[in-house]
């Protein structure tokens, strides 16, 4: 189709655009290269299949935003079958022979793909411009209070222009050309409906004419795309090569709140934690560029919900165009996200949950805590008390391990001492075994445990905190030290399955201890109570009352460790009707105590994270709010009180032992 003349200027363009291409890609490549470890490329083949149904369903983006998603799904499927189309276009231009025109059905339904490719991509693009441009909601932008590079808030917008009106033209370019092809060959094809309707709008126009619109659309079409290749780099878009090497080679983790081992005996360690971009993983450097800046992860934070500083999004955002306008991984990771947004976070793990690329700014923040706390000592100071009495005491709460079975005063709860062989070890964890209000979750499950006749133990005095409020606050050598202990200790009672009443406990023994050695079965409360009441070992009285519940999902229960039916089915067993908040399950909003808040001040925002999900709890018209964590019990108490008790607040055992049968 092509002339001679047309075939060696799209060659040399062709060639030039994928010079300057190559370098905007390697200087990409060699910024991820900076950061810390390895990738292990065997994952890729391990995750192939899975990798595939992400990407040809575009399945993490249809989790959130239903109509935006499916604008996203009919851009990204036609482009999908575009990398075949735009091939046979190109075989066409140079050769004049049509791919697959003769392979029979094969060749009839790769064309209707084709034109209905064509369509879906002008019209999505289209729709999302009017979103992007024209509607502009709050939810595609951060307010002004948030750190944001400051090439950020225009450049957001005029990438987004750049992009929309290269899959226009080329698009639409690609559309009329095929139009003008099939007005020559004076025939309508039934495989291409829109295409062919178009077509015959060119009745009667100079052949001449058409075939000059054939090479004209031809360079607006294919020459798009050659003209966007050195900008693509540069551009948001970028994401459609990161984000499948993103699902790709993650490295494997238990969970999505599981941090990274560091190995406290190790000497040559110099640095703790990220103190700039380079002390990041690799794949936290990728984020940035797998990034699609569709704000999902701030749309679900907490701590942006209620006015804080903190956007994960604006996070991954500056790393980009630090990148953008260039910048190292030299640079300090405070200048790209302010110290008070750090400790906004509480690790809810909401924003990775979200992300539809993969994406783990949580991940990022608490790396900035750590070498805030470990190297700077730049922490906040409400959080000395706690960190005392970690290293003094052995718990947050700073009482005296001495103390540390008085909540079980009058009750008969075995210690590990006295039952060496339990089927169950009861891990009751700091709260529950010092906090006033959280003693009565512990003494609920005792009574819950022994009318069942539960073979269990707990270590009494033995037992010390797990270490997860000091290792989400950035305090690595206390959670070290309290790890190796609890490790030693219960590698030495070799417990045949560990029951835990808080969800953080759960989370940090099963998923971060095996790092340490110590690999356990480990289930919550609930699931246990569960267990114990489907087999009969306990009898509920199910209530004539009408009490009502709304269950509220720990975000280290439901979200971290995709818990969420057990206590639901236990409560029913109560014969309580539940009422679910519209956010629950895994896409629960945080009580605002996760990631070390228990122990320090809110940041300043427009509200405090528990008294918004206490109004999201007293919305569903429920008399009672129930729990599964300790930290949940104390944040939503806190949260009623402040509404004049105007909810009660109990655990899920509590519940159960009131209703059990004597």
């Amino acid at each position: 189709m092509l002339t001679l003349v047309e075939k060696i200027l799209f060659a040399i363009a062709t060639l030039v655009s994928l010079y300057f291409s190559y370098r905007g890609v390697m200087k990409i490549v060699a910024h991820i290269s900076s950061g810390q470890g390895k990738i292990n490329w065997s994952l890729l083949w391990k995750r192939i299949g899975e990798l595939i149904v992400k990407v040809g369903l575009f399945q993490p983006v249809f989790r959130f935003r239903l109509w935006p998603s499916i604008l996203h799904g009919l851009i990204g499927w036609g482009f999908l079958s575009f990398l075949l189309i735009n091939l046979a276009d190109l075989i066409y231009a140079y050769s004049g022979f049509k791919l697959l025109d003769n392979t029979g059905l094969f060749g009839d339904v790769y064309r209707l793909i084709a034109d209905f490719a064509n369509v879906a991509i002008v019209g999505g693009i289209l729709a999302m411009a009017f979103r992007r441009f024209i509607l502009r909601p709050a939810t595609l932008s951060t307010r002004e209070t948030t750190l944001l590079h400051p090439k950020a808030r225009a450049g957001i917008m005029r990438d987004s222009a750049i992009v929309t009106t290269f899959i226009f033209t080329h698009n639409t370019m690609r559309f009329l050309g095929e139009s003008f092809g099939l007005a020559l060959a004076g025939e309508a094809d039934k495989w291409q409906p829109t295409i062919s309707t178009v077509a015959g709008l060119w009745s009667g126009v100079d052949a001449n004419v058409l075939v000059a619109g054939e090479h004209i659309t031809f360079w607006l079409s294919i020459g798009a795309v050659v003209a966007f290749l050195p900008y693509f780099p540069y551009s948001k878009h970028i994401h459609l090569f990161f984000a499948p090497l993103n699902f790709a080679l993650k490295p494997e983790r238990k969970s999505i709140g599981e941090l990274s081992y560091i190995n406290l005996d190790d000497q040559s360690i110099e640095q703790f934690g990220a103190a700039k971009m380079k002390d990041l993983g690799w794949e936290q450097i990728m984020d940035s560029y797998a990034c699609i800046m569709c704000f999902r992860c701030q749309e679900v934070c907490p701590a942006y919900n209620t006015g804080k500083l903190l956007s994960p999004a604006a996070l991954e955002i500056n790393k980009r165009y630090h990148f953008n306008n260039g910048g190292t991984t030299d640079v300090a990771m405070t200048e790209l996200i302010s110290e008070e947004a750090v400790w906004a976070c509480t690790s809810c793990g909401a924003c990775v949950d979200i992300c539809p690329v993969g994406n783990e700014p949580m991940r990022d923040i608490l790396d900035i805590r750590r070498n805030l706390s470990m190297m700077e000592s730049a922490f906040p100071k409400q959080l000395e008390t706690a960190f005392k009495g970690m290293e003094r005491n052995q718990n947050p709460w700073n009482v005296s391990q001495a103390d540390r079975m008085k909540w079980a005063d009058g009750i008969s709860v075995p210690t590990i001492e006295q039952n060496a062989e339990p089927e169950i070890l009861w891990w009751v964890g700091c709260a529950p075994a010092t906090d006033t209000r959280a003693q009565k979750t512990a003494q609920a499950f005792a009574k819950i445990l022994n009318a069942a006749g539960v073979n269990y133990a707990v270590l009494g005095k033995n037992e010390s905190c797990t270490g997860d409020s000091a290792r989400r606050a950035g305090r690595e050598d206390i959670f070290f030290g309290l790890a190796s202990q609890n490790v030693e200790i219960l590698n030495e009672v070799a417990p045949k399955r560990i029951v835990t009443t808080c969800p953080h406990c759960l989370h940090t023994i099963k998923n971060e201890y095996p790092a340490f050695g110590g690999n356990y079965q480990v289930i919550h409360h609930t699931q246990l109570i569960n267990e114990l009441v489907g087999a009969g070992k306990i009898s509920l009285e199910v209530s004539s009352d009408q009490f009502s519940v709304t269950f509220h999902d720990p975000c280290y229960l439901g979200r971290h460790n995709k818990i969420t039916d057990t206590p639901r089915t236990t409560l029913h067993a109560t014969g309580s009707l539940t009422i679910e908040m519209p956010r629950n399950s895994a896409k629960s909003f945080c009580c605002g105590a996760g990631g070390a808040q228990m122990w320090k001040e809110e940041e300043a925002g427009s509200a405090r994270v528990n008294e918004s999900r206490f109004a999201e709890a007293k919305s569903t018209g429920a008399n009672t709010v129930a729990v599964g964590c300790p930290f949940c019990l104390t944040m939503m108490t806190d949260a009623s009180k402040a509404d004049g008790d105007s909810m009660q607040v109990k655990d899920v055992a509590e519940i159960v032992a009131e209703r059990m049968k004597s």
